[in-house]
């Protein structure tokens, strides 16, 4: 799997072979835990520019104190700007469209205000996730319908180079038809996304365990990519 960010690491490279890179990012991580474990590994890194999007996974929880836990995000946006680099961070996305995710919008807008502020008082550079309607396609997303497709990495990177002003030879996919459910299909295919996907998901919340548990960094130490198709 390609994310967006292999993408841009890829096009500053082409750009400037000399750049290395580094993913941190394991999937399921709290914003205290990406804080606690990632920033300082990065900082060690010395890096010129960090991106940084945690806390989507504490708003999906049944109760979280957002104020709190931008305390928190806040004094590592501060460690990380201070180092000297340049620093990117992500609004959370609109779920309005959502039947299930859509009831945390509250919740990602008081955050989002919180990152704006931050990014204001830290200068740190935004992408505005929130208002990047193109992801309201759900062509963009993957079949969990919580994380983006290949196709929506793919936007998600050019969107991304174009807050860091880079040039960038990204060709975005060709969007396959949108499918015409009947309304038996559609609560079919719903009844399937359910068992497969919010079943386990919401097992895992009751056990305490998440996806990510068993993973490791994809790229823990600088590395060099090789833009591919």
């Amino acid at each position: 799997m390609r994310g967006w960010a292999d993408r841009v690491a890829e096009q500053l490279m082409l750009a400037e072979p000399g750049w290395g890179y580094a993913n941190l990012a394991i999937r399921g991580r709290k914003l205290r835990q990406v804080i606690e474990e990632q920033v300082g590994p990065a900082l060690a890194l010395k890096p010129t520019l960090v991106t940084l999007y945690a806390g989507g996974n504490d708003i999906l929880r049944p109760s979280v104190d957002i104020d709190a836990l931008m305390e928190i995000y806040d004094d590592g946006v501060a460690r990380l700007v201070d180092s000297g680099a340049d620093v990117v961070l992500f609004t959370g996305f609109d779920s309005s469209k959502s039947a299930v995710f859509g009831k945390t919008r509250g919740r990602t807008a008081i955050y989002n205000e919180w990152v704006r502020e931050i990014a204001d008082r830290r200068g740190a550079k935004i992408v505005d996730y929130w208002r990047l309607r193109e992801f309201q396609d759900w062509r963009y997303w993957d079949e969990d319908r919580l994380h983006m497709s290949a196709a929506g990495h793919t936007l998600m990177a050019k969107r991304v180079l174009e807050v860091l002003q880079a040039d960038d030879l990204i060709e975005l996919p060709e969007l396959p038809a949108l499918a015409t459910l009947s309304r038996r299909e559609s609560l079919a295919a719903n009844a399937r996304w359910a068992r497969e996907h919010v079943g386990p998901w919401l097992g895992r919340r009751l056990r305490g365990v998440s996806s990510g548990d068993s993973l490791q960094p994809k790229y823990p130490e600088l590395t060099s990519l090789v833009p591919r198709a």
